[in-house]
């Protein structure tokens, strides 16, 4: 009986167990259909999230190149170094081999920010951006698995300072911040692809696959010439230091296109290295541009062409200018001297305010302000850079009693140096207003041209070019706006600048020239501003003169432009015994010394031996290579047979003996190449 109520016992425990078995097996069947059907991808999606990472490749920013194509932007690959201070077994030690290798990297700084990142709970921390390759190098070869590479494009530039104000720059996330950089940043950035990682328990990457590749950015030619580009800045630079200027500009224009062969600004930057405390604020500002001035009698371009168009005015037409004063409400308008009653070429080439005001008076204010607006004034010339300025010019119910005799003259109207370029453009090309061009080529494919709009009749803007050909001849520019070679017509400026506070113009001066050169067929224009220059040195003649001569002179030898003038006779060029450099003779002594005595005109030669005397130095001219490249240099030097010595790599900076200096026989033309 025992045994039986035992037996019924043991097979009830039995029972429950198979129950509790079964139950158990159910539960897992279930779990396993409820994870391998139900619930499958949310599963998979979680074991990818840990297993995969997912990242972005970051697209190749387009480079940037000069019409030549030269480089002057370009992305170069570099690594940037990350850590998960949460897998960093011991921070110190850690914030110790990263300040070791990585230059730049604080030791205390970054442990402090790995402590706060693991007590938080964040697990990535950027070190440092596009390290160096010897960098890079010495980390890779650490024995540690916590630090974490990517790789990513820096943005460089070859040239450094050379057009920073057109190039811009890129500091964050490659995005363009200035100038061609941000205008045509879509163009350039490119579209980024996507990388999937699979890693391991540490993250270490097992295996990769591109799930969608990066499209890189179109390349970008520019109009900009380097070399000529390269002599418009040094040149803009020595003036701005001489004259003790704010800022200048200089612009350089192809007037039948509009294309922008160099755009100048001094001060300015190297677009390599970003803005740190200290800087000057206006080296980043392009002032070409941006930053718009009252252009003075550099405007008196415009109101006389205005007056052959819309007048019977004409060069030979006289214009009485008086004593050299003329009262108007409230003020009185001075010349420099008084001229009496001159023809209207000689108020362009005298610069006559009073010439231009009576002038301006028989256009009248509606003509004034229509012919205003035609040149492009008070409104953006579409130039593809940030922040252009429209400049100011007041609606015609805006102006006041003498505004239209500020206006003839050049005040109380401001333009910017681009507006000004275009400006000339007009009377250089016949008398069509061109947009101005910067991109060359997107891609291969050529950037269309914006078709010309006729602002003046052909024989207005031929008359124009005679007369501002008598300003370099005989006017304010001839002591430094003739050109050897070519003839030139121009006008120069020297508007004083305005203080708001004391409501009172100043003797400081906006000093300009505006230019074109062959007058017969321009191939050029030339557009230079000194903002701020003091006293009658920095008139527009002096100051702004001088560098439109070196410009326009080297860029003209640059685009292969034939001589319209030919080459005087030369003298022999003798050697003095004496080692002091003579006087320099103003032109009455030129003329006193001339050659019909039969005497020869002696000139000290610098690069000539100063042991020779009294002998005739014979041999080849030394040309200018200044502003070529390397294989430009060679090639003009082995086509005139001259023995070079090169020195460097990239554009012809400085050379020995000077431009025009005879070569002795034996010697070589010493030239230095920078980037």
């Amino acid at each position: 009986m025992d045994e039986a109520v035992a037996r019924v016992k043991a097979d009830r425990r039995l029972t429950w167990l198979i129950a509790i078995l079964l139950c158990w097996g159910a539960a897992i069947l279930a779990k396993l259909v409820s994870t391998q059907i139900f619930h499958h991808a949310k599963y998979v999606a979680d074991a990818r999230r840990q297993q995969e990472r997912k990242i972005t490749l970051p697209a190749v920013r387009g480079n940037i190149y000069d019409r030549n194509g030269h480089p002057l932007a370009m992305s170069v690959s570099a690594d940037s170094v990350s850590v998960n201070p949460l897998q960093v077994p011991d921070l110190s030690v850690a914030a110790e081999l990263l300040a070791i290798n990585l230059k730049g990297v604080n030791q205390e700084e970054i442990y402090e920010k790995m402590r706060w990142q693991a007590e938080n709970h964040k697990g990535f921390l950027v070190i440092k951006k596009h390290i160096t390759p010897a960098e890079s190098e010495r980390l890779h070869s650490l024995p540690v698995n916590w630090i974490d590479f990517a790789n990513e494009t820096s943005r460089e530039y070859p040239n450094g300072e050379i057009a920073a104000h057109v190039l811009g720059g890129v500091y964050q996330q490659e995005k363009g911040v200035a100038g061609i950089e941000k205008a045509m940043d879509p163009v350039l950035e490119g579209k980024p692809g996507m990388l999937s990682m699979l890693t391991d328990v540490k993250r270490r990457g097992i295996d990769e696959r591109v799930e969608v590749p990066a499209q890189p950015g179109t390349s970008l030619t520019l109009t900009i010439d380097e070399r000529i580009q390269f002599v418009a800045e040094r040149e803009i630079q020595e003036a701005v230091i001489k004259y003790h200027s704010r800022n200048g500009t200089v612009v350089v224009m192809d007037p039948y296109t509009g294309e922008i062969l160099a755009l100048a600004n001094y001060p300015t930057y190297d677009p390599n290295i970003g803005p740190k405390e200290g800087d000057n604020p206006m080296a980043r500002f392009n002032c070409g541009v941006q930053v718009p001035f009252e252009p003075g009698s550099v405007f008196k371009v415009i109101t006389l062409s205005a007056a052959l168009e819309t007048t019977t005015l004409r060069p030979e037409t006289m214009i009485p200018t008086g004593n050299g004063a003329l009262s108007l409400p409230g003020r009185v308008v001075h010349d420099t001297h008084a001229h009496g009653t001159i023809s209207m070429q000689e108020v362009l080439e005298q610069s006559s305010n009073i010439g231009a005001i009576l002038i301006g008076a028989r256009v009248g204010r509606e003509k004034m302000y229509e012919y205003v607006r035609k040149f492009g004034f008070g409104q953006q010339s579409g130039v593809p850079l940030a922040a252009e300025s429209k400049g100011l010019l007041r609606k015609l119910d805006h102006w006041g009693t003498t505004s239209l005799a500020s206006v003839s003259m050049g005040q109380e109207i401001s333009a910017t140096s681009i507006q000004l370029a275009r400006a000339a453009s007009v009377i250089a090309n016949g008398g069509m207003l061109v947009k101005p061009k910067l991109v060359y080529k997107r891609g291969d494919k050529l950037e269309p041209t914006e078709a010309p709009v006729r602002i003046l009749k052909p024989e207005t803007a031929i008359t124009m070019r005679q007369m501002m050909e008598g300003v370099v001849l005989r006017g304010t520019g001839r002591h430094c706006c003739k050109l050897e070679g070519y003839t030139s017509g121009g006008k120069t400026g020297s508007a004083q600048i305005f203080d708001t506070a004391t409501k009172h113009y100043t003797h400081s001066y906006n000093a300009s020239f505006m230019g074109f050169a062959p007058v017969t067929n321009p191939q050029l224009v030339v557009m230079v501003t000194l903002n701020g220059t003091v006293g009658e040195a920095g008139f527009g003649g002096p100051s702004a003169g001088p560098v439109f001569n070196k410009v326009i002179t080297e860029a003209l030898r640059i685009r292969d432009v034939p001589r319209d003038i030919p080459d005087a006779p030369e003298a022999p060029q003798l050697i003095q015994a004496k080692a002091e450099k003579p006087e320099p003779m103003d032109e009455d002594d030129v003329s006193i010394a001339g050659l019909s005595d039969g005497a020869s005109i002696i000139e000290e030669d610098p690069d000539a031996n100063p042991l020779v005397t009294n002998a005739v130095l014979t041999g080849p001219r030394v040309p200018d290579l200044r502003g070529k490249t390397v294989r430009e240099v060679v090639q003009q030097s082995s086509e005139a047979n001259l023995p070079v010595l090169i020195e460097g790599s990239g554009i012809a900076r400085q050379q020995s003996p000077r431009p025009g200096a005879i070569l002795p026989e034996g010697s070589k033309i010493k030239v230095v190449f920078r980037r």
